[in-house]
């Protein structure tokens, strides 16, 4: 892959940041992240030729409607999902509103660290990483969807495009 040197990042649209990169030979491909939502309801400005890649465990027919492809290995495991929601609805009646019960079992869970350590034991998520990173390093610009609006909620989709971004950046 290219050095970090050759890269140029660039982050824009409040609905989903955008990395773009543009190699020294003038080869490019960008990252950009969003939600289900946001491309519905044209309220995101995706690079026109991004493959929109949905990163949803369990996707709803009307999910697959709206994007190119889905990778169920770069959803969060079950098993963090179901005790993240959990604690979620436990802080909601406690009185938390959404968002704040959202971000704080984010916290209290440690989801940022134990979907990152899914993304570097699954074999699955390794593959499909690698993959992507071969496909944004090969030029192709590709758009991360899921359903979560992080303007107010933490995601693991913008983890995901921070691994992705390192990885392609080496």
């Amino acid at each position: 892959m290219a050095d970090a040197d050759d890269h140029e990042t660039a982050r824009a649209d409040e609905s989903g940041d955008t990395v773009g990169s543009e190699d020294a030979d003038g080869s490019s491909g960008c990252l950009t992240d969003t939600y289900v939502a946001a491309i519905q309801h044209e309220l995101v400005d995706l690079p026109a030729d991004a493959t929109r890649i949905g990163v949803v465990r369990k996707p709803t027919s009307w999910f697959h409607g709206t994007v190119d492809e889905n990778l169920p290995e770069l959803g969060p495991p079950a098993d963090l999902l179901e005790t993240f929601r959990q604690r979620e609805e436990d802080m909601k009646m406690q009185g938390l509103c959404e968002e704040g019960a959202h971000n704080a079992a984010w916290d209290e869970v440690g989801f940022e660290d134990a979907y990152r350590e899914h993304l570097e034991e699954s074999a699955d998520a390794q593959a499909a990483i690698d993959d992507l990173e071969s496909r944004l390093a090969a030029g192709e610009s590709l758009a991360l969807v899921c359903f979560e609006n992080t303007e107010k909620k933490r995601c693991h989709r913008t983890v995901l495009r921070d691994v992705l971004s390192d990885g392609s950046s080496e």
